[in-house]
């Protein structure tokens, strides 16, 4: 096997990175372009404003640890964790 700087473009390995990807509504990013003044397009990625958070579930007395974008945390504040987590496994999300 090739050293990663002498292989050939094909056999080159990208390093592996987490998705940022929200864990209860699965939203991740979304491509566009950067428009310059005089109108040049150049693509781009609008990230998700995804955070790691704590959460406290009354019903089965735990804690969990979610990554979620800051309109899930706002959908949680206004429905609470115990909505939002039923509707996130009637979808097949495992939480």
């Amino acid at each position: 096997m090739f050293h990663q700087q002498n292989a050939p473009f094909y056999q080159r390995q990208t390093p592996r990175l987490m998705a940022r990807r929200d864990e209860l509504t699965g939203q991740g990013p979304v491509a566009g372009n950067h428009v310059s003044h005089a109108h040049n397009k150049a693509k781009r990625r609008f990230e998700v404003n995804i955070q790691k958070k704590r959460f406290f579930i009354p019903e089965e007395d735990r804690w969990v640890t979610l990554k979620v974008s800051a309109k899930t945390i706002k959908t949680i504040n206004k429905k609470g964790i115990s909505a939002v987590l039923k509707d996130a496994r009637a979808k097949g999300i495992n939480v």
